[in-house]
């Protein structure tokens, strides 16, 4: 990959953070601005991408919760939308294929079934890169919206088992006992430290993985996430997902740049991707009803479902391969790399007020509610005067010291379930709570609180709590976390009444610490 274009997609990225964008919106405009400048994708670019994703795909994987994806709801939610999406989709084109002039559609029902199928995936990587982003990945619509996609994954390579008619080795069954080297494996990791070696474990686990399933005629990129799942839940986890996350990120640039190098869309072909971008309201809709039929609550259907409303790189590979056996034209598969791309971008954007248009159209949301799912947010007891969003080290740490100051009416708010109850455990007063959820916060008794503590570690969650909080109507004090001047003042201006500079705070903790050892 040329210096050139790493200066266009740092340039598009930077300018597609200024207007507060995910930066890969700008990496995916600055792969078809180089195409159109004559540049042609090389093979280290391709194998940047690939790496990229095999990453991506190890890190979901140290994520996932088993027993969520067993649920039978999380499967049917996931095949019902796609077998509603082909059956309702297909017609359409049947039906634009008789009345259009466009030379594109004209193919057989054989086609636009394949087309409609590759438009029936959402995007893992606009997915997860969302969730980052907003720090959300540990919260009950995450969950779903993960699951949900690990399952497209899979149907995806099982499409591509029965396209190819490649039957996978006999000695696949082998796989099946990795389960019991658990235990080696957080023995080895326990010996590793904290060092270099946490990455380069991670990265040599992803690619082992990668190659075991090569070998045993398996997808490669399915062994990454069989890799990751094989990890997950282990002590180290968390140590290993931190490290990886800027390799990930940096390699993925190589994903999003190489959608652009596809081909060069001519006017009809912006057209028809431009028109198939108007049936992503359409499939918010059907994931959003098809969710709340399942008896989960409005909020956790409308937030899986704007996570879901895009299109896949998985279809780009059902249409590759569909290519490569004459099933589909090249054409074709610029207009679904066109729609995949335009699909990021109204993803990204329409996720960044999702939290905010839930509390404003709340009220009409909740008619759709079958039956309220069982709450994982719990309600702090009458009389609390403090709480702590966020236990992390922080927050944890912040408890503490309040706790052995005597402020003894204090709880602790965590969106991750397992986290709250093995706090819980310790003794610590600790509720689970997603404290983005307006939900959430009017359930909660502002009588007697007096103070909440924001202790997390994204500004964007942090902006919408806030906003989620002057919602509730609560009135009393909010501090806040920030690691820049910037983010300070932006927080302070959106209504926190302190934000701690991280770095400043805890240098000024160090010497506080010292000097008491000095009058000792």
């Amino acid at each position: 990959m040329s210096f050139v274009c790493i200066l266009i997609a740092f340039a598009l990225g930077f300018v597609a953070r200024q207007f507060t964008l995910p930066p890969l919106v700008g990496y995916l405009a600055a792969g078809f601005i180089l195409h159109a400048l004559g540049y042609e994708s090389d093979n280290t670019l391709q194998a940047l991408a690939d790496f990229g994703i095999t990453l991506m795909l190890f890190t979901i994987g140290l994520k996932v919760n088993l027993k969520e994806l067993m649920r039978v709801d999380i499967w049917s939610t996931t095949g019902v939308s796609m077998a509603l999406w082909i059956i309702l989709f297909t017609p359409l084109l049947i039906a634009l294929a008789a009345v259009s002039s466009y030379a594109l559609f004209d193919f057989s029902l054989e086609t636009a079934a394949l087309v409609a199928f590759a438009l029936s995936f959402s995007s893992t990587v606009c997915v997860i890169k969302i969730l980052e982003d907003n720090s959300e990945l540990k919260t009950r619509h995450s969950d779903l919206a993960i699951s949900v996609l690990i399952i497209q994954d899979l149907i995806a390579v099982g499409f591509l088992f029965v396209a190819t008619g490649k039957v996978p080795s006999i000695w696949s069954l082998g796989l099946i006992p990795l389960v019991f080297c658990r235990p080696l494996i957080a023995r080895v990791y326990a010996f590793a430290g904290h060092g270099e070696l946490v990455p380069l474990s991670g990265i040599m686990l992803a690619l082992g993985g990668y190659a075991l399933f090569e070998a045993l005629s398996l997808k490669g990129d399915l062994g990454a996430l069989a890799a990751g799942m094989l990890l997950a839940g282990l002590p180290k986890t968390a140590e290993v997902y931190k490290s990886l996350i800027s390799f990930k990120d940096i390699f993925l640039i190589g994903f999003f740049l190489s959608i652009g190098f596809t081909a060069t869309p001519t006017l009809e072909m912006w057209g028809i991707a431009l028109a198939l971008l108007l049936l992503l309201p359409f499939k918010f809709l059907l994931f959003f009803w098809i969710i709340t039929r399942f008896s989960f609550r409005a909020r956790t259907a409308m937030l899986s479902a704007l996570l879901l409303s895009n299109f896949s790189e998985f279809g780009l590979i059902v249409a590759s391969l569909a290519l490569d056996y004459g099933w589909l034209s090249k054409e074709w598969l610029v207009v679904i790399a066109l729609s995949t791309a335009m699909s990021f971008l109204l993803s990204s954007l329409s996720y960044k007020y999702s939290h905010r248009l839930f509390t404003q159209y709340k009220h009409l949301l909740l008619r759709f509610e079958k039956v309220q799912e069982n709450p994982v947010a719990q309600n702090a007891p009458k009389g609390v005067e403090i709480l702590i969003v966020g236990m992390g080290r922080v927050g944890t740490g912040a408890y503490k010291e309040l706790e052995n100051d005597g402020f003894t009416s204090l709880w602790g708010i965590e969106v991750d379930r397992e986290r709250a109850a093995k706090l819980a455990e310790t003794g610590m007063r600790v509720i689970a709570g997603d404290a983005d959820d307006i939900e959430f916060w009017e359930r909660q008794d502002f009588s007697s609180l007096k103070l909440v503590m924001l202790a997390l570690p994204s500004t964007t969650e942090m902006k919408n709590i806030l906003e989620q909080l002057k919602a509730a109507g609560y009135q009393g004090k909010i501090s806040v976390i920030a690691r820049y001047e910037d983010e300070q003042k932006e927080l302070m201006e959106l209504g926190a009444d302190v934000a701690f500079n991280y770095y400043f705070e805890v240098g000024t903790g160090f010497a506080e610490e010292s000097k008491r050892l000095l009058q000792a």
